[in-house]
């Protein structure tokens, strides 16, 4: 268990240092084209920072309202309320604040930039099914991202996925309307060079946040299973969700990656599905969670 946890998490940071590799080398080729490679990638970087401190500060608010999650007090939900309350003792950092959303299928995210600034979410479908060891089991996942700063590290792939969208794209209308700031012999390999780059890194960006967001559910899953030493719990709740596989109303792209399951498809049982899919199959997970027995 705590052998896949440091795995997940070495894992994690090489997929993140390949896209500063890629922003980079976007950058420093639409430099190279305006006539200075290293100004191309300080502005690169400059984008990228920009862009990660709103998403720092203001994702987990973003995140709350495009799903319709309400903040719940101990009264609301003394059920719900109780159980973050002890997980959040067992795990030693402050209590999230807790949400519900109104929705019929079955899922959960955290959101929140640290353990100081976090929430956890829940549908109304999640609780109406699951059993207290189950729910239990699902919170513990949660509880585990935050623990983690898994929600930081999605929020900051998320953005480089953006930053290299949107690099990508102006390069490609440079190459396609610019002209070059200077002539050089080099030019022909730039242009083709830029123009790989152009078509290639969209899809090799979003093929790694996804990379990134199946190893950071893996890693929760195990951090639960430390958290409530009953890995059943949790391993029973995925078999419900997958059984369920319900799609969220207000399920969205931008935030799929940080629910308990796809909330497009929750039982993601296609291996063609699972290569562009934010979440692991499902029985894969549970499976894992079984071998931890």
């Amino acid at each position: 268990m705590y052998t896949q946890i440091d795995a997940n998490k070495r894992k994690t940071w090489f997929l993140i240092a390949i896209f500063t590799i890629v922003i980079c080398l976007l950058g420093w080729v639409l430099g190279e084209y305006g006539g200075s490679g290293n100004a191309g990638i300080i502005l690169a970087v400059m984008i990228a920072t920009i862009m990660n401190l709103v998403a720092y500060f203001k994702g987990d608010k973003v995140a709350l309202a495009t799903a319709g999650a309400k903040e719940i007090q101990k009264a609301d939900n003394p059920r719900l309320y109780r159980m973050v309350e002890n997980l959040a003792i067992t795990a030693g950092v402050p209590t999230p604040k807790v949400y519900v959303i109104q929705d019929a299928s079955a899922n959960a995210f955290a959101a929140g930039r640290d353990p100081e600034h976090a929430a956890i979410a829940v549908t109304t479908g999640l609780m109406n099914i699951m059993t207290d060891q189950e729910l239990e089991g699902v919170l513990a996942h949660e509880m585990s991202h935050v623990k983690n700063y898994d929600i930081r590290v999605m929020t900051i792939v998320v953005v480089l996925v953006g930053v290299v969208l949107l690099l990508s794209d102006v390069l490609m209308r440079t190459f396609l309307y610019g002209s070059r700031g200077r002539d050089n012999k080099g030019a022909l390999p730039l242009l083709i060079l830029g123009i790989i780059l152009a078509i290639l890194s969209p899809f090799f960006a979003e093929l790694i946040k996804l990379a990134v967001s199946r190893s950071r559910e893996y890693l929760a899953d195990a951090s639960a299973s430390l958290l409530t030493r009953y890995p059943e719990g949790l391993a029973s709740a995925l078999e419900k969700i997958a059984k369920h596989d319900a799609p969220m109303k207000k399920a969205n792209h931008a935030t799929a990656h940080m629910f308990l399951a796809n909330p497009f498809d929750p039982h993601v049982a296609k291996k063609f599905e699972g290569w562009f899919s934010t979440h692991p199959p499902i029985e894969e997970r549970i499976a894992k969670l079984r071998g931890m027995l």
